[in-house]
C-alpha cells in the first residue's frame, strides 16, 4: 500500500488529560428496571451447606409435626409453612450462628440461602418463634435417632464419653429478683391494675382501637402471671436456703425459672445449666439435659443412664472434671462397668499422696484414686478436654451465650437445635473427608 494516502494528515496523538475533558465511566446504575429469568435453585451452588442441610431433613421423621395440624384438606383454615421447611430454617439458623426469630424472619427475605431453604414459603417471625420452642421432645427424639443409626452402623463407637456443664446467661435481669413479701406486692398490684384497666375499658369503649385494647389487657394479664409463677417457684428456692436465711431467698419475675449462678468469669448471674455429653472419637454429641442447678455433681449419673436410654449400651468409661466426683456416684458407676476418669480432689494435708486410702474408702474408689496417678489415665483424660470443652466452644461460637427465650422447657429446646446442628456439621465434615479421601 502506498504512503501516499496519509500524506497530508494531522497528526495523530494520545489526548492528554492537561488537554481537559472528563473520563468515559461505566457508572453503577440502580434504579434500571431489569426482568432477570433466574429460579430460587440458581441462587446457591451445588455443594452449599443449605442442600446438606435439607437433605439431613429429609431424612428426618416429621410424622408427629405433622400430626399436630389442624389445617386439613376439607376443613377451613389457613395453610402453615411445612415443618420440613421450619426444621430446616432453623438448623441452618443455628449452624450459621443466628440465635434470633426477628433475625431470621428477615434473612428469609434478604439472604440467598435462607430464601433458598423457604422455596418461596413465607413466614414471620412469630411462626418461627413458636415453632423453635414448640417441639422439645421430638427435637429430643431426633438427637436419640440421628446418633443411633451411626450406633448401628458402627461408626459410633460409644465407647467412651466426656462430660461437662456450661452455664449460659438467661434472659432475666439482676433487678428481676425478688423476695416473698415484694412478690406478694407485686401480685397486688398486678391485680389492681388488671381491675382499673378493665373498668377504664367498660366506661369508654370507643377510647382505644379494639387491637390497642387487646395489646393492654394481655400485657396486664402477662404480667400478674409472671408474678403467679414466680410465687410458685419460690418454695423450691427456699428449700435450698438454710431456716436462717429463708426471707433471702428471691425469685425472677421475668423468668422464674432461671437461677443466679455463678459463672466461669467468676461473677454471678441469672442463668442455666447445660449439660453436655459427647463421645471421644468424633465429638458427637450423645446426651444433653438442662436444669437451673449451679452444681455438677449431682449429673454424672443420670448422664450416664440418659446415654444408656438413648442408645441401649452403656458407655465403658467417663471422662469428667473434679466438680462431678462424688464417691457413692463412683462405687455405683464401678458396679455398672463403668470406669471413671476424673481428677481426685488435692488433700488437706499436702505430706499425704494423693492416691494414699483413706478411712471408709471402697475398693473401686481405692482403685480410682491408683488409676488417676497412672501415666495411661492421665493421658485418656486429657482427652476431656479436647472433646467437650471443645464443643462447648463451638456451639457458643454458634452464639449460645445468651438463652433468648424463657422457661426451663424452652431453653431445652433452644439447646437441642444446638445438639442437632453440632452433630451436623460434624457430620458434613466425616462425610467431606471421606469423599477427598476416596
Amino acid at each position: 500500500m502506498s504512503d501516499e494516502l496519509f500524506e497530508g494528515l494531522p497528526e495523530q496523538a494520545a489526548p492528554s488529560r492537561d488537554q481537559g475533558g472528563r473520563p468515559r465511566l461505566r457508572r453503577a446504575e440502580r434504579s434500571q428496571t431489569e426482568l432477570r429469568a433466574t429460579s430460587l435453585d440458581e441462587l446457591i451452588s451445588e455443594d452449599h451447606p443449605a442442600r446438606l442441610v435439607w437433605r439431613f431433613v429429609e431424612g428426618l421423621d416429621l410424622s408427629d409435626l405433622y400430626a399436630r395440624i389442624k389445617a386439613v384438606e376439607g376443613r377451613a383454615g389457613h395453610p402453615p409453612a411445612d415443618p420440613r421447611v421450619l426444621v430446616a430454617l432453623w438448623l441452618f439458623a443455628t449452624i450459621d450462628g443466628v440465635g434470633s426469630a426477628r433475625r431470621l424472619a428477615e434473612l428469609c427475605v434478604s439472604h440467598a440461602a435462607y430464601r433458598w431453604i423457604c422455596g418461596g414459603v413465607s413466614t414471620n417471625h412469630k411462626s418461627l418463634s413458636d415453632f423453635r420452642t414448640a417441639h422439645a421432645d421430638w427435637l429430643d427424639r431426633t438427637l436419640t435417632n440421628s446418633v443411633a443409626v451411626l450406633v448401628h452402623k458402627k461408626a459410633v463407637r460409644l465407647e467412651r464419653i466426656a462430660q461437662d456443664g456450661m452455664k449460659v446467661r438467661a434472659s432475666a435481669g439482676a433487678a428481676s429478683f425478688r423476695r416473698r413479701e415484694t412478690l406478694g406486692d407485686c401480685r397486688k398490684a398486678a391485680r389492681e391494675r388488671v381491675r382499673a384497666l378493665k373498668a377504664e375499658l367498660e366506661a369508654d369503649p370507643a377510647e382505644a382501637s379494639r387491637r390497642e385494647r387487646a395489646a393492654r389487657e394481655r400485657a396486664v394479664r402477662e404480667r400478674e402471671a409472671r408474678v403467679e409463677a414466680a410465687l410458685a417457684e419460690m418454695p423450691a428456692v427456699e428449700e435450698k436456703r438454710k431456716p436462717t436465711q429463708k426471707d433471702k431467698a428471691r425469685v425472677s419475675t421475668t423468668d422464674p425459672q432461671a437461677r443466679v449462678m455463678k459463672m466461669a468469669d467468676g461473677g454471678y448471674r441469672p442463668a442455666y445449666n447445660v449439660q453436655l455429653a459427647a463421645e471421644t472419637e468424633h465429638r458427637l454429641i450423645v446426651g444433653v439435659c438442662v436444669t437451673n442447678g449451679g452444681g455438677d455433681q449431682p449429673h454424672l449419673e443420670p448422664m450416664v443412664d440418659q446415654v444408656a436410654a438413648r442408645y441401649g449400651r452403656l458407655p465403658r468409661e467417663v471422662l469428667a472434671d473434679g466438680g462431678f466426683v462424688s464417691l457413692d456416684a463412683i462405687d455405683r458407676l464401678d458396679a455398672a462397668g463403668v470406669t471413671l476418669y476424673a481428677p481426685p480432689m488435692k488433700p488437706r494435708d499436702a505430706r499425704r499422696a494423693p492416691d494414699a486410702p483413706r478411712k471408709g474408702d471402697s475398693a473401686a474408689v481405692l482403685a480410682w484414686r491408683r488409676r488417676m496417678e497412672s501415666d495411661a489415665a492421665k493421658a485418656i483424660y486429657k482427652e476431656r478436654a479436647s472433646t467437650i470443652e471443645c464443643v462447648n466452644a463451638q456451639i457458643r461460637n454458634r452464639g449460645l451465650r445468651q438463652f433468648l427465650v424463657r422457661g426451663l422447657e424452652k431453653v431445652r429446646a433452644v439447646a437441642l437445635w444446638h445438639a442437632l446442628a453440632h452433630n451436623l456439621t460434624i457430620s458434613m465434615t466425616l462425610q467431606s473427608t471421606a469423599v477427598e479421601a476416596a
